[in-house]
């Protein structure tokens, strides 16, 4: 028996653009592909994929997230963290599950969290996410 992959609806996947610049807050109950450059706080209910060229400085919360590019500051990840050879992380990682490629490089503290862990940290630091879920 074969099982059939889930399919993601491209619509529902916001970009950020390379050449792309935002100073803020992103809360969003869609993956993010982010591209560009964000300065501030960056909250998804699902997937972020930060790209090759791409920069974060400050907060990332997600499910997932997939790190190409380079961040710097805190990320909390619900389930899996995946850092790919290209990728630059400075900061604190908060992260239930954590996959490491080689060449990726990692400066700063790692803490090993729960869902629930999560869940308290994003309650107290997203500004609603009763709109998100």
């Amino acid at each position: 028996m074969t099982k059939i992959a889930e399919t993601v609806d491209v619509n529902a996947v916001s970009r950020i653009s390379e050449g792309t610049s935002v100073t803020g807050e992103v809360v969003s109950s869609n993956d993010i592909r982010v591209d560009g450059r964000i300065k501030g706080k960056m909250y998804s209910d699902g997937r972020i994929v930060v790209g090759e060229n791409a920069f974060i400085e400050g907060t990332l919360m997600c499910n997932d997230l997939d790190l190409w590019g380079k961040v710097d500051g805190s990320v909390y990840v619900k389930n899996v963290l995946s850092l790919k050879s290209s990728s630059a992380i400075t900061g604190e990682l908060h992260v239930r599950k954590l996959q490491v490629e080689m060449g990726a490089a990692v400066n700063g503290t790692c803490k090993m969290i729960t869902e629930s862990d999560f869940d308290t940290d994003r309650d107290s630091m997203v500004s609603n996410p009763a709109e998100v879920e």
